[in-house]
This record gives C-alpha cells, structure tokens and sequence, in this order.
C-alpha cells in the first residue's frame, strides 16, 4: 500500500512499513516521523471537504456536536481535527499504535479537549453494538487488505464496523478501490445497506497515479437489497486505466449479482446475507423453505462449502432432531438424489431432520480427512440452528458414503478441448448386493462437469464374467483393502497388470437404455442381418469406446462409425479401455456436425467419387474408410458432453438439439433410420423444450427416463409406420435374438428396459 499513496513520505520511513498490520512497524514509524509532523495518506481536508461535510449534516442527530463518530486506524491524520473544527465534537479515534495516540493526546488536549484517544485494535473493537453514527475510515481498510496477507483481517474489521454503527448510520470509507477490496467490501454490505460510490475531485496540477474513492455504506432497519451506486463515469475517472477498470469490474460485478438476487434467480446467499434476513428469519423454522448458501469466509475457515438448508415440508413429522448436517463427497455430489431439488426433498424425509443442511463436498476439499470436515464445519453451522433447539445440543453429522472401497488413479491429464480428465480403477462397497461390483471397475472422470463419470468399465482377468473369477477377484479386493483408509488414492493396488476391459458388459444404464431402443426398429435390423447386409450405425462422441465395442461385439451386422471431436479420448480409449479399430468399426476425429452434415452431401445427395468421400469424412483421420457405407444412415447415436454448462445440459451440447441440425438428421437417416439422443440435464423445462423440438421435426418419439437418474434416452424417427406399445412386447423378442452376448444377463436387461419405452408421438 505504501507505494500507492498521492504523497509519500521518505524512503528511511517507508522501510518502517514492510507490513501495514504490524503494530510495532506503526510505533517506529511514528516515532521517527515526529509529533507535529502529520501525513494524510489519501487526500487533503481541502479535496474531503466539499464531499464529506454533506453526507455528515444528512446524519438523523439534533445537531452536529452530538453526532457520534468513529475514526478507526486515525494515525496522525489531521482530518479528525478538521472534523472537530468544523463543529462535529463528539469524535473518537482509535488506533493501536501507543505512540501516535499519546502523541495526538497532547497535541490536541488543549484545542480540542472533547475528542477522544484510545489504543485499540480496529479488528476486535471495545465498543457496545450500536454505538457510532458514524464510522469514518481514511485508508484504514486498505491497509488491512494487503494482497499478500489476505482478507482475514479485512473481513473482521468489517463485521466490526457493522456491530457498532447505529441503525441509520453511514460507514464513509476512504479507499483505491482495488478490486480485491471492493470484492470483500461490496458483498460485506448487501442486505440492509444502501451503498454508493463517489471519485473524489482531485486537484488538477497533482495528477495521482491513483485516484482516491469514497464508498458510503447506509445501514438500515429493513433487509432491503440496492443496486450499488456511482457518481461517476468510466471516461471522467482521473487515474491510471489499471484502477478504472478494476473499479468498473467490481462495480459491475456486484450489481449484477444484486440485480440476480432482486430477479430471484436461484443463487447461492452467504451466511451474512441470511443473517441480514434475504431469506427471512431463519431462526425460525418455515416448513418447506429451500435456500442454497455459501459457507465459510476466506480466512474464516479452512474451506468455503456450497450447501443447501431445507425446512422438512409439515407432513414429514415427527422429527428425530430439530437440525442436522448431511455431507456429500465429490464423487456423489452430481447424482439427482443430492443434485436436484426434488432429490434432496427425499434425503430431507429419510433423515427426520426438521431442518437439514445439506454440504456437498468438491474438488477443494478432495484430500481432506472426514473429521477434519467436519471440525471445520462445526462452527459455520451453528448460526443456522432453528432459534428453539437446545445451545447446548451438538447438531449431529450424517454422511453419504462414496461408495468406494479402494480407488487407484492409473492416469490424470487434461485436453485442451475436454478440460482435466482422470482414469481410475476402483472397487465398490456394495459387494454384498451385486457380485459384479466387488471386481474392480474403470473409470473416465472430466472434472470439469462436477467429477462426471462419463464411462465405467469392468474389469476382469480374461474377459468373463463366470462365478469363479468373481469369487477369486472379491476375496483379492477384500484382502487387499483390509488395511487400507476407505477411499484413499493408491496406485497399482486396485487391478492387476494382467486384468482388462470386459466389453461384453455394460456398466452404464444409459448404455443399457440407448441399446434397449433398437427394439423399435428391430424388424428392419432383422431384415438386413438375415440377408447377409450391414446397418449403418455413427456414435457421435467415442468416450472411452464402450458403447461402440459393446455394439461390435453382440451384433456382428453393424457397420459402426465413431466420430470424437477430441484426438486425446481415441489415445485414452486405445490405451486405457482396450478399443480397437478394424473392418467394422472405424473412428473419425471431427465436429459431430459437420460430419453429419458433410455425410448428407456427400452420400444422400450429391454423386462425389469415393476417393473425395474417404478425404471429406475423415478430416485428416488416418482411421476412417468410406467403402461400403450406405446412401443413408440407419442408426444416428448422439453421446456427447456439453462444455458449456451455462447451457443447462450436461449432454449433449446445445447445438445438438437446434432444430437446424435435427432437420439435417432427419434428412440423413435412412428411411427405416432410428435417432437416439442422450439428453442430461436436471432442468425438466430444458427437457421439455428438446422434446417439443424433436416434435416438430420427427413423425414418431419414443422416450426412456431411466430410473433415479437424469438420463432421458429420446429415440426419434421418421418412417410413416410406427410400432406401436401393444407390439413392444414382440419387437423386443425379434431384439433378444439379433443380440449376441456372451452374458445373457445383460442381454436380459436390454430386453426389460426396452419393455419400459414410452411413446410420446
């Protein structure tokens, strides 16, 4: 801070001052300086003058002698003086320094005998609540916000200033208006305050590198919520263009957030902002409130947590206790049980709690201990307590298990194009309830969509799923984990050099859904396998290559084209999940759109040679190989992820389902072609609106919501027959007999979700 001041002192005295939270820096400082010899940090009575006397006379006080004013940090400032001058007497400085307040002592007792001095510590002041009708800082906020010491002490001066002020009263703050300080100050007096923001007119032969501002904080007796305001423009602002526009971003910043807050969009509040009562009273129980907070304060606790704070609806009576916490771990804080709103409803029932706060754990706290959580937690929570439960009561800690025994992290990178990804093995708890979930398991993670699995592998020892290799692979799991901290990141521990991927079993229930819809087209496929033909099947996104590998190996009459946008999945597919390519099953790495759409030029309408074809499809691929593909598509798969989550899908991207692209699918797919689409999001009017599209485009939809998740499997097609829900039955027979599994019970559960498809056209 000291390199940033409109008048400076000597350098001798600027070394005194490597740290500006330093009381014995501050002590030396003033005893070198001198008693008479004051500095003014900022700005001169002569520039304060004209925009600080207004807003004192504003104050709701008989008259200016009696207005009581608070100058935290006063130093040896000559502007509590010119207060006291000016005829406001009732002033009282504080300041840690033992030697700059004795020497204001004496150097005022005389002149001004009604103002006061008192060593203090602005961060832990000894005043009742409600004290000042005013708090008048000079740089004193500023100097505790240095970046290198963070917004501890910044945040408990602060809180400090709010306790003491008076209802009506104004904290004036003079300030540089740094981003780093406007992003603690702003949010630190949303509710309940009126807040603008004044340049102070500088004069025009000192020029300043950095211009000082005056941010006025009105507290009031509602919990009203106002836009932040200025009296000022980008282009009048008479510093450097690094602070203009660090001012701005700030400023803009917050009052977009407040003009969300006053829309009623649903974002997440701060504990403050409750406490204030932007929610109401929360000390009070209101059956069916729903509020989703931030907790934890840079330097208030070791992590900062996203939660939710339900109030259990009248009918979920009786209570087992009046408030409780239930933590989620990363790695099952994205499932719709504790994602979605009405998910979290149901925990809130199966805990008996009357109200419940519900924690979900990210990335931030991925290697943190439980119980150190916990600790951490304890006290954050406590100012959430319903008013009438017992102070003395501990409020009790319920946790979701992860449901993972053992995971090993076999490779961790990051695409330019898909974010951080992470390849684990793992073995699950649940062992008792599906032998298959005591053999280990791998995982594809991008972590950039709240730990997505996007595919799940079993692993075995030579690719089978027999009773034997079970039982060998639980008793090595469970003798090899027995000493090991639940959860825990090991390496080389979890699967064998010798284990690989099983691609004859489908460990995602998506996959299952996708496939189970084939049944809608199963006479076609019947047709085509029985004389000798191929179907034409594009999976738009590879993965890890397990929908495509699964679909290659049960049924041999598929000719399948995969298309990846991103080069880094086929090396993660080849290298980690056992994908290969051959004849049958071919990878082109390119936009999933264009492919589609360069597709219906070249093969539906246009007569280009098969040489041109072969450059046009694989976009550089050393992979693609155009021989003996069709006029049209008969099976159009899209299983992408979204980057952008502003959009509301997790999958696929937008642009998928613009009725654009539909149209061109529409007019690529054969005429007896089938269009899947894997539709992700929690929003069930994004849903609506993707359904409503397809409506408009395909002559039949059938749907799937797979159960206790978010997947919604839409299948689209345009053929004038249709079968019909009384047939299902008989189509998913025909499929039973197309698929070629080497495990019945996953061709099995095929069959019962395909008896599960809804038409909804």
């Amino acid at each position: 801070m000291g390199k940033k001041k409109t008048q400076q002192p000597s350098n001798d005295l600027l070394t005194t001052l490597g740290d500006f939270t330093s009381k014995e820096n501050w002590d030396s400082f003033f005893t070198i300086r001198g008693t008479h010899d004051s500095f003014e940090w900022y700005a001169e009575w002569p520039q304060l003058r004209d925009s600080l006397l207004p807003l004192l006379q504003q104050q709701p006080s008989p008259s200016s002698s009696s207005l009581q004013i608070l100058v935290p940090g006063c130093g040896n400032s000559r502007l509590s003086e010119h207060l006291y001058d000016a005829g406001f007497q009732d002033i009282t400085n504080i300041d840690f320094s033992k030697v700059v307040i004795s020497d204001m002592l004496r150097r005022n007792v005389r002149d001004r005998p009604n103002m006061r001095w008192r060593v203090m510590d602005m961060t832990q002041m000894q005043f009742m609540n409600d004290t000042f009708d005013v708090v008048l800082d000079k740089g004193g906020l500023d100097a505790l916000m240095e970046k290198e010491l963070g917004p501890k002490l910044g945040n408990q001066y602060l809180s400090e200033v709010k306790r003491v002020l008076k209802p009506r009263g104004k904290f004036i703050c003079l300030t540089l208006a740094e981003s780093h300080i406007l992003g603690l100050l702003f949010p630190k007096f949303r509710f309940g305050w009126n807040v603008s923001l004044y340049a102070l007119t500088m004069e025009p032969s000192s020029k300043p590198d950095f211009q000082t501002f005056m941010v006025v904080a009105e507290k009031e007796n509602s919990s009203e919520l106002h836009q932040i305001m200025s009296s000022f423009t980008h282009s009048s602002l008479g510093c450097n263009k690094l602070q203009a526009s660090g001012l701005h971003e700030a400023l803009e910043n917050e009052n977009r957030i407040r003009g969300e807050y006053l829309s009623g969009s649903d974002i997440l509040y701060s504990l403050e902002d409750l406490q204030l009562g932007a929610k109401g009273d929360l000390t009070k129980l209101s059956p069916g409130c729903r509020v989703q907070l931030t907790l934890g304060e840079q330097g208030d606790s070791r992590f900062s947590y996203k939660a939710v704070l339900l109030d259990a609806k009248q009918e979920s009576g009786p209570f087992s206790f009046h408030c409780g916490v239930f933590i989620v771990p990363k790695t099952r804080a994205h499932e719709w049980l504790f994602s979605s709103e009405e998910g979290q409803w149901q925990v809130v029932e199966s805990s008996k709690a009357a109200r419940l706060i519900m924690v979900l754990l990210g990335t931030i706290h991925a290697n943190a201990d439980m119980e150190d959580i916990q600790k951490d937690l304890s006290p954050l929570v406590k100012p959430l307590a319903p008013s009438d439960i017992d102070k003395g009561d501990r409020i009790p800690f319920m946790t979701a298990s992860d449901g993972i025994k053992q995971r090993d992290i076999v490779y961790q990178g990051s695409s330019s194009l898909t974010g951080p990804i992470v390849v684990e093995d793992v073995v699950y708890e649940n062992a008792d309830a599906d032998v298959n979930r005591s053999l280990p398991f791998r995982r594809l993670i991008f972590q950039r969509t709240e730990g997505l699995v996007q595919s799940e592998a079993l692993l075995t020892t030579d690719g089978d799923i027999d009773k034997s290799v079970c039982e060998t692979e639980l008793k090595k799991a469970n003798s090899s984990s027995k000493s090991k901290r639940r959860g825990a990141q090991r390496r080389n521990n979890v699967s064998s050099s010798k284990m690989k991927v099983n691609h004859g079993y489908l460990a995602s229930s998506y996959h299952t859904g996708i496939i189970s819809g084939f049944s809608l087209i199963s006479s076609y496929l019947e047709s085509v396998a029985s004389t000798g033909n191929t179907v034409k099947a594009v999976v738009i996104g590879l993965g890890a290559g397990l929908l495509p590998m699964f679909l290659h190996g049960c049924m041999q009459f598929l000719q399948i084209e995969a298309v990846e946008l991103d080069p880094i999945m086929l090396n993660l597919a080849t290298d980690y999940f056992g994908f290969t390519q051959d004849k049958r099953l071919k990878v082109h790495i390119a936009d999933g759109i264009q492919f589609v759409r360069d597709y219906r030029n070249l093969f539906v309408d246009g007569e280009t040679p098969l040489h041109k074809k072969k450059d046009a499809l694989s976009n550089g691929s050393n992979s693609s190989d155009a021989e003996g593909l069709s006029a049209g598509i008969d099976i159009l798969i899209i299983d992408v992820n979204s980057s952008d989550s502003s959009s509301g899908m997790t999958c696929p991207a937008a642009d998928f389902v613009e009725e654009s692209f539909l149209r061109t699918v529409k007019n690529t797919l054969s005429e007896q072609g089938l269009f899947v689409i894997n539709l992700v999001s929690r929003s069930p009017a994004i849903k609506d609106a993707v359904v409503s599209r397809m409506r408009e485009v395909f002559s039949h939809l059938y749907c799937l919501q797979l159960e206790e998740e978010v997947n919604l499997v839409i299948f689209g097609f345009c053929s004038d027959t249709c079968i019909k829900e009384d047939c299902i039955l008989e189509a998913t027979d025909r499929l039973e007999k197309l698929l070629k599994s080497k495990h019945p019970e996953i061709g099995q559960s095929i069959i019962d979700t395909a008896k599960k498809l809804k038409c909804i056209k």
